[in-house]
């Protein structure tokens, strides 16, 4: 709008000079001089629009950002796109209108929230997770509005986009796919002598589709016996937990399951007081008493989603060719007071992953990063 405002008084103050300058020349020298003065206000009245037109200092994009639920992993995500469109909004002399909401992974909520978005004229939603991303999804089909999903672990699998490389509609994001053969090589590399290992997730979770299938894979190639156990809230986890304890399992795999990260302060102690290591797909585990997270650097994701909301919005950047910026699994996180807890020794443990990990990090327990 004030684009447009500007816009507007350059035509209109340069069609008033316009008129007294062809009056003044008519009468003194001549058409000629007329014409040429009327060509040389046309010329720059062109360059003064083309420069308004591309110049986006002082306009408002207004950003709605719904958040799938309330975990150290999302929340990280969410205060770096924050931090970061208001850094570019500072350097860009634009401001970004954020609208923030949490759906608490009610699907009622989740509806309302985004239909709340649309009646308010955002100009892009960011879905954090992969059921955002995919309500988002169908919520624009029609108004098209630009959305830019973060931390969905498998983007094409689950619709949102035809591919990485060319989304193909006007949807796109970042993804924290896991590589879970690399999590899987860590397990057997502190204890080669496994035997059993529990896949902890809640099934109704698309993240966790692919990468517990893979993990299924990669155990029966080596004949390694695997137990699921499921949950679809805090309370079903818990017992998920206590479930895989009495199976006696050598240690615990999670995917980046929003289900089980959300539960994980309250069974972290469930598996460190029976020497279980739980081996998860995000450093947010860890963080909250998990002995090991492995993957994507959620703060730098949440920096990145940004980083494409800004091209989308200022640059002009179309999402239908936007590819889906995917990240190196290759940082695992230590939880060192787990590590101890259940019996590993830290050096020993360290210098093991190395051969499977490009970095190791270390954090103790707490609620959330600061």
């Amino acid at each position: 709008m004030k684009k447009a405002t500007r816009i507007i008084a350059t035509l209109t103050a340069a069609t008033m000079v316009l008129a007294l300058i062809g009056c003044s020349a008519t009468a003194t020298t001549g058409s000629k001089t007329a014409e040429a003065a009327a060509e040389a206000v046309e010329e720059a009245v062109e360059e003064t629009t083309e420069a308004v037109t591309e110049e986006p200092a002082g306009q408002t994009f207004k950003v709605g950002i719904c958040n799938y639920v309330d975990d150290a992993s999302l929340n990280q995500i969410v205060d770096n796109i924050e931090d970061q469109l208001k850094t570019l909004g500072d350097e860009l002399g634009v401001n970004f209108e954020i609208m923030y909401d949490n759906c608490n992974a009610d699907a009622n909520v989740m509806s309302q929230i985004i239909a709340n978005f649309i009646a308010d004229e955002a100009d892009l939603m960011v879905g954090v997770a992969t059921p955002v991303a995919m309500a988002m999804q169908s919520a624009t089909e029609e108004n098209q509005i630009p959305v830019v999903f973060a931390a969905v672990s498998d983007p094409v699998a689950c619709g949102v986009v035809a591919s990485l490389d060319a989304p193909g509609a006007n949807v796109t994001g970042t993804s924290d796919y896991l590589d879970t053969n690399s999590v899987m090589n860590l397990i057997f590399a502190a204890n080669p002598d496994a035997k059993k290992i529990g896949l902890l997730y809640d099934a109704g979770q698309d993240a966790s589709t692919t990468a517990i299938a893979d993990a299924k894979a990669y155990l029966e190639g080596k004949g390694i016996e695997y137990v699921e156990r499921t949950g679809t809230n805090v309370s079903e986890v818990q017992l998920a937990a206590s479930e895989l304890v009495a199976d006696q399992v050598d240690a615990v795999f999670t995917p980046t399951d929003n289900t089980i990260m959300e539960a994980e302060l309250s069974i972290y102690e469930t598996f460190a007081q029976a020497q279980i290591p739980h081996y998860t797909g995000a450093d947010s585990f860890a963080l909250n008493g998990a002995f090991l997270g492995y993957g994507v650097d959620y703060a730098n994701l949440g920096r990145e989603t940004a980083n494409m909301v800004c091209d989308i919005l200022v640059n002009g950047k179309d999402v239908a060719t936007t590819p889906v910026k995917t990240f190196d699994n290759g940082t695992a996180t230590i939880n060192t007071e787990t590590c101890a807890a259940i019996g590993f020794d830290f050096d020993t443990v360290s210098k093991a992953f190395e051969p499977f990990c490009t970095k190791i990090e270390t954090l103790t327990t707490a609620e959330s990063f600061e």
